[in-house]
């Protein structure tokens, strides 16, 4: 099976060979960028972006880039992205899985580039995908799925040669958090509920990495249970370890009434029900950011109010 994979990988990176057109609008050449797997070197500007990682298919849309492909990691459906980001595409892209990934369908969009900016960091995944096009893995020393939006706007616009425009996304959203930054000196703990378990988020992860950047300090008890990730399990006997000035909680692939109606949930949690807020924390995305900004916030203050 594996021989037939790279039989069918070869035929298909022959026929790219002589393939044109695409949709995007790089503006540059020649450009390296450095990765966990090493550098990365893009000798002209892609035409056809294939976005596999956990938000890079908006990076590249904030950025004025179109993807051919991508993968749909919270399950939008149609092209893949969140309300935010609605509009940026003209047509859409084909949908790509996530965890397991088809390289004959990646292949076969004739890819001149592949953003995996944050993924499982995979190095024989990684190794498949850069004999298909030259591949954006992960920073180095980034742990799984670990790579901050700020990241992977500064890999995607160099790669693309959007340099220009990367900065420009940063700057305004450093800005926006900075607006919002209002609630320092008070604990947080970011949590979810999915199969009949509790979790909580950590430092490394969007969403806590997020409340961190308005003020808030995650419980460092709850930081220490991670080796190496950005989730833990929370035991049913330990779930005081979910209290703080501000729980926040959602459930995955669940309904937010009956994790509200569980009674051992903190009557004090605030329990995010809006599926788009929901995407739009956890995107770890420039815009996905700047709309949970706008709706997430004041959910925030009016809990921390009460």
């Amino acid at each position: 099976m594996k021989q037939a994979l790279v039989v069918a990988l070869s035929a298909l990176l022959l026929a790219a060979c002589g393939s044109g057109g695409g949709n995007t609008e790089s503006t540059t050449t020649g450009v390296t960028v450095d990765t966990r797997f090493g550098p990365v070197t893009i000798d002209k500007p892609p035409t056809r972006v294939v976005a596999l990682g956990w938000s890079d298919a908006e990076t590249a849309l904030a950025l004025g880039v179109r993807p051919v492909g991508a993968s749909d990691w919270l399950a939008f459906g149609g092209k893949g992205v969140g309300p935010w980001a609605e509009g940026l595409y003209q047509e859409a892209p084909k949908l790509l899985g996530t965890t397991e990934i088809d390289y004959e369908a990646v292949a076969a969009l004739q890819p001149d580039l592949i953003l995996n900016t944050r993924s499982d960091n995979d190095e024989k995944k990684h190794e498949t995908l850069s004999r298909i096009a030259p591949t954006i893995a992960a920073p180095k020393d980034v742990i799984p799925y670990g790579t901050t939006w700020r990241q992977q706007v500064e890999s995607v616009a160099k790669a693309l040669g959007k340099v220009a425009e990367g900065g420009k996304i940063i700057a305004d959203l450093d800005a926006k958090f900075a607006a919002n930054k209002n609630f320092d000196g008070r604990t947080t703990v970011v949590g979810a509920h999915f199969d009949g378990k509790f979790g909580a988020y950590v430092s490394g992860d969007a969403r806590t990495d997020f409340m961190k950047a308005i003020g808030f300090t995650p419980r460092e008890d709850v930081e220490a249970l991670a080796s190496g990730t950005f989730y833990v399990d929370i035991s049913a006997e330990r779930l005081d370890l979910l209290d703080a000035d501000l729980t926040v909680l959602f459930p995955i692939g669940g309904d937010a009434s009956a994790l509200r109606a569980n009674p051992l949930v903190n009557e004090k949690a605030l329990i995010l029900e809006d599926k788009n807020l929901v995407n739009a924390f956890s995107s770890g995305s420039s815009l996905g950011m700047a709309y949970a900004l706008d709706h997430a916030v004041p959910l925030f203050t009016a809990a921390m109010g009460r």
